[in-house]
């Protein structure tokens, strides 16, 4: 193009000198024409030189049209230029923002590696964290079955201590009567024997010992009288009926009777100082459990009230304990009332309204407790379209607030459209089915500096 701009000026120049001597000429005709006495003589040069003026303009017509097109041509060509540098440097900056999309992606890739080698390993911590709370957990419930049959065993031993506790108590007052018995006995038979032997010293002045000879006993004498023996006899066997039979042992099986009772009673004491503990522990358990578990309810309640009216765009809603005061067995009650209705239970909204407030519950207890992972399957079935967009518009909002990475599976197109990240099975031939995978996110990023 430069090359030919210098042809084309070179051309001009030349052109133009041309038509600066055709000009001359020109003159040059008219003042000779004008010296010239009779004008007729030189119109024959005149028109000759006329035909090489309309030659030259013709020719001077022709480079100049010649000229303006070669111009245009130029110009046509700088604006191509200017437009191929801009290209360029649009070229450039989408290569450069690539260049940042590639280092983000990589970034991306890097953390998302990272992220996945951590939740490769989360679900055996998570499954060993279950393990043993499942453990603990049996493990607690054993001990409470444990618990309840000491408990029971300790209440049927302490009935059969209460009772060997009383028999011992019934045989120790027996064995202390018959013992009072036989020491009244014994201590009635030595004063009769003291006073036999004071009376027999003070009749006859000897001892009892000395009776047979003060009486002129002859031990070779004939026997007295069977008779008079006989109710001698009796009487004695009378006499020793009414001392009764006497326990030697009455002491010693006293004292284990003592023994036995003492240690029964100790027995006893420990059951009752067990359960105690027991049903001290279990109030405690109790206590705890209804505290975290109004805490819960609580922190619950305030999140459902928000999404209700997050997801209703106005509306009251509130969760109830109810048919019980102990919280441990109360039941609960959903009390909602969208925009313009009543205050209503759950089981009397719609479909749709049901939906959205089992959501709304759902991520109220979701927000307590967040979890890496929620999987989320046809949840907008019964919605419709506005319906749905505030459901997607939820679960913007829950991104924003956890860090929970949501996997919504749907037919809805409005949800599809809101979502990262889309996979999907096609079968594009009959018995084969294929995975597919679209990236929404990384498009409009590549899209974005366009």
């Amino acid at each position: 193009l430069a090359a030919r701009l210098a042809a084309l000026d070179a051309t001009a120049a030349r052109l133009a000198g041309e038509d600066a001597a055709v000009v001359a000429g020109a003159e040059e005709a008219a003042a000779a024409l004008a010296a010239l006495p009779d004008p007729a003589s030189f119109e024959a040069p005149i028109a000759l030189a006329r035909g090489r003026v309309g030659e030259g303009r013709a020719v001077v017509a022709e480079f100049g049209a010649v000229a303006r097109g070669l111009a245009r041509e130029v110009e046509a060509r700088r604006r191509r230029l200017e437009a191929i540098a801009r290209e360029r440097s649009g070229w450039v900056g989408r290569a450069a923002a690539a260049a940042d999309q590639i280092a983000v992606l990589a970034a991306r890739r890097d953390e998302a590696i990272g992220e996945r080698d951590d939740l490769v390993e989360r679900p055996a911590d998570l499954e060993i964290e279950r393990a043993r709370l499942r453990d603990a957990t049996l493990g607690a419930e054993a001990e409470r079955a444990r618990a309840a049959d000491a408990l029971a065993m300790g209440e049927r031993t302490q009935g059969d201590a209460d009772r060997a506790a009383r028999q011992a108590l019934d045989a120790l007052a027996a064995a202390r009567e018959v013992k009072g018995r036989a020491e009244e006995r014994l201590a009635a038979a030595a004063a009769r024997r003291s006073e036999i032997e004071a009376g027999i010293a003070e009749a006859f002045a000897v001892a009892p010992a000395g009776l047979v000879a003060l009486a002129e006993i002859d031990v070779d004498a004939p026997l007295p009288d069977a008779e008079s023996v006989d109710r001698r006899l009796d009487r004695l066997r009378q006499e020793r009926e009414r001392l009764g039979a006497v326990n030697l042992r009455a002491d010693d099986e006293a004292r284990e009777v003592e023994e036995r009772r003492d240690r029964l009673l100790a027995e006893r004491d420990d059951l009752v100082e067990a359960i105690r503990r027991l049903r001290l522990g279990i109030q405690t358990l109790n206590r705890e459990a209804r505290e975290r578990l109004l805490a819960a309810f609580t922190t619950v309640d305030g999140h459902f009230r928000a999404l209700f009216t997050h997801l209703f765009g106005g509306g009251e809603a509130e969760l109830q304990l109810v048919d019980a005061e102990d919280p441990l067995e109360a039941g609960l009650e959903i009390i909602a009332r969208p925009p313009g209705k009543k205050p209503t239970t759950m089981t009397l909204l719609s479909g749709g309204e049901q939906a959205l407030t089992a959501l709304a519950l759902i991520f109220a207890v979701f927000l307590t407790n967040p979890a890496p992972i929620c999987v989320l399957d046809e949840v907008d079935a019964p919605l419709d379209d506005a319906n749905v967009e505030r459901c997607c518009d939820l679960l913007d909002a829950m991104v924003g607030q956890t860090d929970t990475r949501f996997i919504v599976i749907t037919h809805n197109p409005i949800t599809m459209a809101r979502m990262d990240r889309l996979f999907g099975v096609t079968m594009s031939e009959r018995g084969v089915s294929q995975l597919v995978s679209v990236d929404l996110e990384r498009a409009e990023k590549i899209l974005a500096p366009v």
